[in-house]
């Protein structure tokens, strides 16, 4: 398989998902290695640096993309696995930000307290041992973390000519933040626009559940993917919101506030798919993930929160999601 190279100059970035050009035509069956900067623009380079000095706000998660898929109409399912996410830089970088975050006041939680410091955190990586650096600002403590990347962005354009800043997730995918999202996994995604117009970004070194003070370890990522395209599947009752199907869970994606609400989607949205995957009653579906889904937070601090309902594979008898198409790309990733 021909891999694709694409690295964006700034200029070429987009903040959004829809209402935006394409940067380039892909057919399904295409991979593509493309390199995405992080978070803040690459605007955070050391510890002295501040977010509120150096961090332009409309130019924050920049998007490699956004990528017409041929072919692809509303109602399909476009079908994204990620081949490998590799570190495109020797250091990840962290922030806190006043009113910005889990545990502080922010303009949709109003209170009188005075803001959080404004305060940045630079993480060296050590490629050899796989591992980030977390250096103490107040005293000499110091810990190697493991390289555990992931993008915070994946989605394509909402649908009825919606345009959304590449802060939020919703339906459409978008900034969901969860470690999930990771190599060897697939992302499904409903397509609601010609051609679906997906980009990804957002790259992170690691983060924990929750993404708790607003900012994983940020960092440029090298992303390989392979594109595929699933015909009518999304009219036949697929993915109102993102599926992501690893080698051992199923999984789904909500967003919204409050937080109970992301997972009620979640957890309505998986219910949905295994009466799809197994041809059970929509109640016994119910009962069943009541008792094994698991349901890790991905985020509570962007503009919506998400949340990740997921099953074991292991606790189930086999099933196939699209005709056993993840099954196939793992196959085709293990020949790249």
């Amino acid at each position: 398989m021909d891999v694709v190279e694409i690295t964006p100059s700034f200029e070429q970035y987009a903040f959004t998902f829809g209402g935006v050009a394409p940067l380039a035509r892909v057919a399904p069956g295409t991979v593509l290695r493309l390199w995405s900067d992080d978070a803040f623009s690459g605007a955070l380079r050391a510890g002295t640096d501040v977010s509120s000095e150096k961090v332009d706000l409309s130019a924050v998660n920049p998007q490699t993309g956004p990528f017409w898929v041929e072919g692809a109409e509303p109602g399909d399912t476009l079908a994204l696995h990620f081949v490998s996410m590799e570190p495109a830089r020797d250091f990840g970088v962290s922030a806190v930000m006043p009113f910005f975050g889990g545990l502080t006041s922010t303009e949709r939680t109003a209170m009188l307290q005075a803001p959080l410091p404004d305060l940045t955190w630079v993480y060296e990586l050590d490629r050899a041992a796989e591992t980030v650096g977390f250096v103490a600002k107040h005293g000499d403590f110091r810990v190697e973390l493991p390289v555990n990347t992931m993008l915070g962005t994946v989605g394509v354009a909402p649908a009825g000519g919606e345009v959304r800043s590449s802060l939020v997730p919703d339906a459409f995918g978008g900034n969901t933040d969860t470690p999930q999202m990771r190599a060897g996994a697939t992302c499904y995604l409903r397509v609601n626009v010609p051609g679906a117009l997906f980009s990804l970004g957002d790259g992170h070194y690691r983060q924990g559940e929750g993404e708790a003070c607003g900012t994983a370890v940020e960092g440029a990522m090298t992303t390989t993917v392979i594109v595929e395209l699933v015909k009518g599947a999304a009219s036949a009752g697929g993915p109102a919101w993102p599926r992501v199907e690893d080698d051992t869970h199923w999984m789904t994606i909500g967003s919204s506030r409050p937080l109970e609400d992301a997972w009620r989607i979640g957890q309505s949205q998986l219910v949905h798919w295994f009466v799809e995957l197994f041809g059970l009653d929509v109640m016994d579906a119910y009962q069943l993930l009541s008792q094994i889904s698991e349901a890790p937070i991905a985020n509570v601090v962007d503009a919506n929160y998400s949340s990740v309902v997921k099953a074991a594979k292991a606790l189930l008898p086999p099933a196939r999601a699209y005709d056993g198409l993840h099954a196939d790309l793992r196959a085709r990733a293990a020949r790249l």
